[in-house]
């Protein structure tokens, strides 16, 4: 049986964090697609061209996967690709209150498919795409937190976006 897991999110920008859970829900399942959604509660700074570029760029290695978009609700995409799960990484006790009501919203639009939740790791637990933009909008240095093949480009776009 091929097992195929949606792991979403809104990626702006990949950070380590977001890399770590990836790498291991490929390890879990047969196929993995990194899903990158909207989020109507955050203000977005990366396209989502240039986040699909740097998710395809950071897990190029990883051959169970693939990078799409979706600008609808994650039930209708796990449905329609025929996932079997939704792979969520938690850092803090304050995602996992978000996450479970998110769960349970998507098992009842979507019945078939479990949520499976994996923590970070501790030295990511701090770590989120806003702490990145904030750090970097400061000059501070992000490279303990974002992929280095990537890095370059998240700076140029944050200050592109400060102007």
């Amino acid at each position: 049986m091929n097992r195929l897991a949606v792991c979403p999110g809104s990626f702006d920008p990949v950070t380590l964090g977001h890399i770590d859970i990836i790498t291991r829900a490929a390890g879990l399942f047969d196929k993995v697609i990194v899903l990158i959604m909207h989020n109507n509660q955050k203000t977005e700074t990366f396209s989502i061209k240039e986040r699909l570029d740097f998710l395809i760029r950071c897990t190029k290695n990883i051959e169970n996967l693939s990078v799409d978009y979706s600008d609808g609700l994650l039930a209708d995409y796990v449905k329609t690709v025929n996932a079997a799960a939704i792979v969520k990484g938690l850092r803090a006790v304050s995602d996992f209150d978000f996450e479970f009501q998110q769960a349970l919203a998507n098992k009842r639009m979507a019945p078939g498919v479990e949520t499976i939740f994996i923590t970070t790791k501790a030295e990511n637990m701090f770590l989120s795409s806003s702490l990145v933009k904030q750090i970097c909008s400061f000059g501070g240095d992000i490279s303990g937190f974002v992929p280095a093949e990537i890095m370059a480009d998240i700076i140029k776009g944050l200050k592109k976006s400060q102007l």
